[in-house]
């Protein structure tokens, strides 16, 4: 969002008394490079597969053991086992989070595996519902690795008759001496429900800089929306008709499309339009997104290499750009949403679709402070961005 909030980051590292060791997590490989530049005289180091185990985890082992500063990504923060949980707990590491990260997601695998691997007792469920791996040691390597490593980890949830999601382990966190968390509209991200569930507590802060320095203060929940309102020109027009109805362009009304290649040409049609004729916008001025499986379907000739998708954020790669469209009508995953409502924790949906849009206008150009052009014909997005800018709460 362009608040200060890695700055503070990497100056709060920077000012830290050398005893103290941190572990930066990050969604992108361009943001380690960056925290490895920035802080020279912490030494930061990457996990690597150069180990007997050929494993970035394993690396990430070791690195735990030497004590080391360790910047890394969210990607494999996702894979701590047991043993990392042991590692941080004993060397007192603060971790620094670079935006939220995925906790709740469904987990895909063929009904036909899972049932052969109940039957073969290499899985149990337990009292609670989570599945247990108990047929193999951690040495397994086939097929269902990804499985096993899940279920060792205490991930994986049995949800409905056939349903099985995939889950962050929250103790990880109780593994650090202190957690920081940078992102923004923490009341519309999952991971803030999930913390709910478990009753884990946080404290909202904002990042304000007061001469050359960046510093902690009491919480302020909104922007100067005036400002970000007199920044943003979102289209008003023709264009629009295609998406009145409440779900067009969710995940699943795009899917159906792909059966209607008349919809589909129009849709194209009105991105062209909007950025060759209404904006007049040239290729490098342009980003825009769906999602990921509809991507190559509606890239068209101008735009297609200005896609951003549609859940990026902690990037600085498209400040440049000052002309959006953005197809998409975000839902949470209905499975996702009643796990939650199982745990007794109701999430805000349209919280979650709103947080995401903002962190991804918040990629382009506003972010320096410039006027930017919007195509968003969702009708339902573009109202909770429109009473979003003007302080209705969602």
């Amino acid at each position: 969002m362009g608040t200060g909030k890695t700055s503070y980051a990497i100056q709060m590292m920077k000012e830290a008394p050398e005893i103290e060791k941190f572990i930066f997590i990050t969604p992108f490989l361009a943001e380690v490079d960056r925290i490895r530049e920035e802080l020279p005289n912490r030494h930061f180091k990457t996990p690597s597969v150069k180990n007997k185990k050929g494993s970035k985890l394993e690396g990430l082992k070791q690195l735990l053991t030497n004590g080391d500063n360790i910047v890394s990504t969210h990607a494999l923060f996702k894979r701590c086992d047991d043993e990392v949980r042991n590692l941080l707990k004993s060397n007192g590491y603060i971790l620094i989070l670079d935006e939220c990260m995925d906790v709740v997601e469904q987990f895909d695998i063929v009904e036909e595996d899972i049932q052969i691997l109940f039957k073969s007792q290499t899985i149990l469920e337990d009292n609670k519902r989570w599945i247990r791996w108990v047929g193999t040691n951690k040495e397994y390597t086939g097929a269902f690795k990804d499985l096993m490593e899940s279920c060792f980890n205490n991930n994986i949830y049995h949800y409905g008759e056939r349903l099985y999601l995939w889950t962050f382990p929250v103790d990880i966190f109780d593994s650090f001496n202190k957690v920081y968390i940078l992102t923004y509209m923490f009341d519309g991200q999952l991971q803030k429900y999930y913390f709910d569930i478990f009753n884990i507590k946080y404290e909202y802060k904002s990042v304000i800089k007061v001469e050359d320095k960046y510093k902690l203060t009491e919480y302020k929940k909104v922007l100067d929306m005036k400002a970000i309102e007199n920044l943003l020109n979102i289209y008003e027009g023709k264009l629009n008709e295609i998406g009145n109805a409440e779900y067009t362009f969710s995940a699943n009304n795009l899917k159906n499309l792909k059966k209607k290649p008349a919809l589909i040409k129009l849709l194209k049609n009105n991105i062209s339009n909007y950025f060759k004729h209404i904006t007049n916008s040239k290729s490098s001025e342009i980003m825009w997104t769906t999602f990921k499986d509809m991507k190559s379907l509606l890239k068209g000739k101008g735009y297609t290499k200005g896609f951003v998708p549609c859940n990026s954020r902690a990037t600085n790669e498209f400040k440049d750009r000052t002309t959006m469209a953005y197809i998409a009508n975000r839902f949470t995953n209905p499975c996702v949403k009643q796990f939650f409502k199982a745990n007794g924790v109701e999430i805000n949906e349209d919280a979650i679709a709103l947080s995401e849009l903002v962190q991804w206008i918040f990629r382009s150009a506003i972010r320096e402070g410039k006027e930017v052009n919007l195509y968003i014909p969702s009708r339902r997005m573009r109202t909770l961005l429109q009473n979003w800018l003007k302080g209705v709460s969602i």
